[in-house]
């Protein structure tokens, strides 16, 4: 039986209940089906989103955008500088004042208390477009794509390789939901938040997932599905990026690095890449690489999202 989600808002994949995560992956693959086939879907004409940028984005502007499009609604480009958050207005009023105008907020943003305060104060679905703790809608489309490859999530094995950023947060999430092995493989010091390491092995403990921490790459892709990696240094921190670089030397994924892996083993990246940090050209552009078909399903899983919330 299906979930009812209307109302409800996306902050975090622990928040969410398996069936929902399913529900969220089962639309998605619904809707883009539709738009393969030509058919025209509008069940939130009428309907605005309000999308608050504190961060610059690509994918994310572009494929919330053209999801409220293709959904039949408005998408309303919010930059954090043509708000009043840049003159003090706090959070809280800024989102008593959207949830009047607005069916539903993307934001993008530094701090994830932002968005947990937009849910407090508001009164319509908030969608996480990404803070510096937790990347949800990112990992969602991974869930997606891997299901797409794969056949199935439960059973998977993927290793991440390098910060234990937010996005490494969001596949731990992720996978405990729904039963893929999780391992975050970082250098000393740039491991995981250790609370949420510890929420994914709740999660993990009712799937029967595996999450872990390594710090040996070599170690770690062996007998793998998916080698996953996002760039080392994210928005925030170019400051510490030359001592990223000599932290993560071992954490690079080449061609090296594949031939240890299963022939069959698959390569994905969040994008913005730094090719020849974090990955070579020879693996984001080899026949491993699924990192398009990637990108492309950010579209589909936040139509599914959309549709199912607001």
């Amino acid at each position: 039986m299906a979930v009812d989600m209307k109302g409800k808002s996306l902050v975090s994949i622990h928040d969410l209940t398996r069936e929902e995560v399913n529900q969220i992956l089962d639309t998605a693959h619904i809707l883009k089906m539709k738009q393969k086939l030509g058919e025209i879907y509008h069940p939130l004409r009428g309907k605005t989103l309000g999308m608050i940028f504190q961060k610059p984005s690509t994918r994310t502007r572009i494929s919330f955008e053209v999801a409220m499009w293709q959904l039949g609604g408005y998408a309303l480009f919010l930059n954090a500088g043509d708000l009043q958050l840049k003159r003090g207005e706090t959070i809280a009023d800024t989102a008593r004042v959207l949830g009047r105008y607005l069916d539903g907020i993307m934001i993008r943003t530094f701090a994830h208390q932002d968005v947990l305060d937009l849910v407090k104060y508001g009164t319509v679905p908030v969608i996480n477009g990404l803070t510096d703790l937790l990347h949800p809608c990112q990992a969602l489309s991974d869930l997606f794509t891997i299901k797409e490859k794969k056949g199935c999530l439960a059973g998977i094995k993927l290793v991440y390789i390098g910060d234990g950023n937010n996005v490494a947060h969001s596949l731990m999430f992720g996978g405990a939901k729904v039963g893929m092995h999780v391992t975050v493989c970082s250098p000393a010091g740039f491991e995981p938040n250790p609370e949420i390491f510890r929420l994914a092995q709740a999660d993990a403990a009712q799937t029967g997932a595996r999450i872990e921490i390594h710090d040996d790459p070599l170690a770690a892709v062996k007998d793998v599905d998916i080698i996953y990696t996002d760039v080392w240094a994210s928005m925030g921190q170019e400051e510490e990026h030359t001592r990223r670089i000599e932290a993560f030397t071992r954490h690079q994924v080449n061609e090296s690095l594949l031939a240890q892996a299963r022939s069959d083993v698959l390569v994905m990246h969040c994008l913005p890449a730094h090719r020849g940090e974090e990955i070579t050209d020879a693996v984001m552009d080899g026949p491993h690489s699924i990192v398009f078909d990637q990108a492309e399903n950010r579209l589909h899983v936040q139509k599914a999202i959309l549709s199912l919330v607001m």
